[in-house]
């Protein structure tokens, strides 16, 4: 029988992510649009039905994903698929920065699962929760963490198969790549919360724009390269600024 320690530690932890799913529940529509577009893109694109699984379920990055396959419709090389996957998931990088002080007391292999369940909506809801927390690394804050992730891949999994499922019944003419851009900016939009951020959206925006001819999507890298250095430049200038 477990003792009343146990019980209370496992009501905590229950609890937690309780509300770590609950903080999570007003970015699971926009998830869930960009699930199934994702997984009716991915069997569009000429994947096989196990292929698209496979995927959705090994690489679990809608924007890695995305930006794979037009790269793989096109014959580039594997180095190239790659590279672009790792740039586009550059943000967590600065995520797990970010969120290093609260999960450094656990183990690596427990560090690793978070890694891989870890998406932007649920960074968004927790960061202004906890940032200012005087104690970091706290049973609350990885179990509402956990909560988070673990309801966002479960959504995300679940939607992904409806779309690898209903890929070969939708008309190709059906315009999903702008669905998918509508939930990304949903998703995206509490990002969006400063100067930098705004100077980094703008950067990005102008080389998406103007380096569209360019071939295999290499357009979006720099886009995305040169939003990073257009963000962390504006960092330092209003740092500079308010001191």
């Amino acid at each position: 029988m477990p003792d009343q320690h146990s019980l209370t530690l496992r009501a905590q932890r229950l609890a937690a992510m309780r509300q770590g799913a609950r903080a999570l529940l007003p970015g699971l529509l926009a998830l869930s649009v960009w699930g199934v577009v994702t997984g009716v893109a991915m069997v569009k694109t000429g994947l096989t039905e196990h292929m698209a699984v496979m995927m959705t379920l090994l690489v679990y990055a809608g924007s890695a994903q995305l930006t794979s396959l037009p790269l793989i419709m096109a014959g580039a090389p594997l180095w190239l698929i790659f590279l672009a996957g790792m740039v586009v998931n550059l943000r967590f990088v600065i995520f797990g920065a970010a969120l290093h002080p609260f999960f450094k007391n656990m183990t690596w292999p427990k560090r690793l699962l978070m890694g891989y369940l870890s998406v932007d909506v649920a960074f968004v809801v927790f960061m202004p929760r906890f940032s200012d927390a005087p104690q970091k690394g706290t049973l609350e804050q990885h179990w509402f963490y956990f909560g988070a992730i673990l309801s966002s891949w479960t959504v995300w999994q679940l939607t992904s198969l409806l779309g690898i499922a209903l890929g070969s019944f939708v008309p190709t003419a059906w315009s999903l790549d702008f669905a998918a851009v509508l939930a990304l900016i949903a998703m995206m939009m509490p990002l969006v919360s400063n100067k930098p951020i705004l100077v980094s959206i703008f950067a990005a925006g102008v080389v998406a724009w103007l380096t569209q001819p360019w071939p295999l999507r290499l357009g979006l890298i720099a886009a995305v390269l040169v939003g990073s250095a257009a963000g962390m430049w504006a960092e330092k200038v209003f740092r500079k600024g308010r001191s």
